[in-house]
C-alpha cells in the first residue's frame, strides 16, 4: 500500500466511530450530511484516482478496496457514496484531456452523479445535443458538482446507429445542477442515506465536449487508474457489500458479548452450539467473499498496470465472481447474522436490522444482478453470452 493510500486509510479509521455514530442520522436525512462530506474530502476520498498531475493521489484499485470497505463497515451508505463519487475521474476521463484539466483546475474533489441507464434522448443540433430526459438512482446528487444521464442519440428525430450493429448510439450528457431537477424519490428500504434521489432535464442544450460514452469511451487520461472504470466500479460495490457484512459480524459478536440470553434458551448465546455454528460460518463465508474479490481486484488491477486489458470473455469470470461475493455477503453472512441476533435484530435501534436492509437494497444493483453467473456459465460452455462490462 502506497503511503497515499495509507494516509486516506487511517484517516478514515479515525473517523469511523463517529461515521457510525450517525448512520441513523443518515438514515433520516436520506443523504450525506454536509459536515461528514467535508470530512470525507479532506481525508481524501474524492481525490483517490485522481492524478497527481491534478493535485490527486492516484492510489491503486487493491487499496481502494480496503479504505471503501473500512467506510461501509462504519455506515453502508457512506461506503456507497463515497465509492460513488470516488470514481469521478474515472468517468470524466472519457471526456477529451482539454476539458479534463479544465474541470479539475480549481482542484482535485470533483464529484459527479448521475446514472448509467439510457433513460434519456440527446437530439443532434449544431454543436452538441438538445437533452431531455429522466434518471432514477443518481446517488449523491444533491452535493454533486456536476450531473449526467445516458441518452440515445437521436438524429432528425430518429436513433442514430451505435457501434455495436443493431443498437443506437449511447452517450452520457454532462450538466450543470442549476439545469436540473432533483426529484425527491429516495424513500426506500435500505441505502437510505445515499441521496440516490431522480435527476431530470428537459430540452437542456449540452455541449459536444460535455458529452461520453461510458461502455465504449477511452480514456483521455493514461495510466491503471483510468483503463477499468467499469470493472473498478464492480469491484467497488463488492467493497461495500465486504463492509456491511462486517459490520453485520461485528454487532452480532458484541450482541453476545452482552451475555444476551434468547427467550426460553437454557444458555446465552456465546454458548449456544448453534450460534457458534452460525457466527463461524458467517465469518468463513465473509473471509471467501473477501479474499475472492480481493483476489479479482489484483488481477484486473495487474491487467491494467502492463497494459492488457481485459477480454469481454474474461470480464465474465470476473462479474460472476463479485456477483457470488456479494450475494454470499447477503444470505451467508448478513442474513445469518440477522437470525442470529433474535427478538432484538427487527428493531430500528439494532444495527443488524440496517445491515440487513442495506445489503438488500445493494443486490438490486445491475452491476450484482444474478444474470452475470449465467454469463459466465455460458462462456465456460462456449455458448453466446452476449455483450460484457
Amino acid at each position: 500500500m502506497t503511503p497515499e493510500a495509507k494516509t486516506i486509510l487511517d484517516s478514515i479509521r479515525d473517523l469511523a466511530p463517529s461515521i457510525s455514530k450517525r448512520s441513523a442520522e443518515l438514515d433520516a436525512g436520506r443523504r450525506l450530511p454536509l459536515d461528514l462530506l467535508a470530512q470525507l474530502t479532506a481525508a481524501g476520498c474524492f481525490r483517490m484516482f485522481v492524478p497527481k498531475s491534478h493535485a490527486g493521489l492516484d492510489i491503486d484499485v487493491p487499496a481502494s478496496m480496503e479504505i471503501i470497505e473500512t467506510i461501509a463497515t462504519a455506515d453502508g451508505s457512506t461506503g456507497w457514496v463515497v465509492m460513488i463519487g470516488s470514481e469521478t475521474p474515472m468517468l470524466l476521463a472519457l471526456l477529451s484531456r482539454k476539458h479534463f484539466d479544465r474541470l479539475y483546475a480549481n482542484g482535485p474533489d470533483v464529484i459527479i452523479a448521475g446514472a448509467f441507464a439510457p433513460r434519456g434522448q440527446a437530439e443532434v443540433i449544431d454543436g452538441g445535443y438538445r437533452v431531455s430526459g429522466r434518471w432514477g438512482f443518481a446517488s449523491g446528487c444533491q452535493h454533486s458538482q456536476w450531473l449526467f444521464g445516458n441518452c440515445v442519440v437521436t438524429e432528425n428525430g430518429r436513433p442514430r446507429p451505435g457501434l455495436i450493429p443493431g443498437s443506437p448510439e449511447v452517450r452520457a450528457m454532462m450538466f450543470a445542477p442549476a439545469k436540473a431537477q432533483i426529484i425527491d424519490t429516495w424513500s426506500v428500504n435500505g441505502l437510505r442515506g445515499t441521496g440516490s434521489h431522480d435527476i431530470a432535464v428537459e430540452n437542456v442544450v449540452v455541449p459536444a465536449d460535455d458529452s461520453f460514452d461510458i461502455f465504449l469511451g477511452q480514456s483521455s487520461i493514461p495510466g491503471p487508474s483510468m483503463a477499468e472504470p467499469l470493472l473498478y466500479a464492480a469491484l467497488h460495490i463488492g467493497a461495500v457489500a465486504i463492509g456491511i457484512a462486517q459490520r453485520a459480524i461485528t454487532e452480532v459478536v458484541a450482541l453476545a458479548n452482552t451475555n444476551k440470553r434468547r427467550l426460553y434458551a437454557s444458555a446465552s448465546l456465546a454458548e449456544s452450539p448453534l450460534f457458534q455454528y452460525r457466527v463461524g460460518h458467517a465469518d468463513a463465508s465473509l473471509r471467501a467473499a473477501r479474499n475472492l474479490l480481493r483476489n479479482q481486484a489484483d488481477a484486473v488491477w495487474n491487467s491494467a498496470v502492463s497494459g492488457n486489458p481485459v477480454s469481454l470473455e474474461n470480464r465474465a469470470p470476473v462479474m460472476a465472481a463479485i456477483t457470488w461475493a456479494v450475494a454470499t455477503c447477503a444470505a451467508a453472512v448478513v442474513d445469518s447474522c440477522y437470525k442470529a441476533g433474535g427478538g432484538t435484530s427487527p428493531y430500528d435501534s439494532s444495527p443488524l436490522q440496517r445491515c440487513m436492509r442495506d445489503i438488500q437494497t445493494l443486490t438490486q444493483h445491475a452491476a450484482v444482478a444474478e444474470s452475470w453467473l449465467t454469463t459466465a456459465g455460458a462462456t465456460i460452455l462456449g455458448r453466446p453470452s452476449g455483450f460484457s462490462v
